[in-house]
């Protein structure tokens, strides 16, 4: 059960914190396109930012989702 709440807690700081999360990677990844395009590798572009906004909120709210009918399961 506590590994249950841990998670429950886990999901919900992802979805409360999408913004920066989701900002942080996105500047990671244009920096690692634009490095594998100075050496030739052709990649495609990174993700938007609010795709990769509303990609974040989307994993903690199914995170918590999913730890809450885990809890339920538990309880009954």
């Amino acid at each position: 059960m506590p590994i249950e709440i841990a998670r429950l807690l886990l999901g919900l700081m992802i979805a409360a914190c999408h913004r920066q999360i989701a900002d942080f990677i996105v500047e990671r990844e244009r920096a690692v396109v634009v490095t594998f395009r100075q050496l030739g590798v052709p990649v495609p572009a990174a993700m938007g930012t609010s795709t990769a906004r509303n990609v974040y909120f989307g994993v903690g709210i199914f995170v918590v989702v999913v730890e809450l009918l885990r809890i339920y399961q538990f309880v009954h």
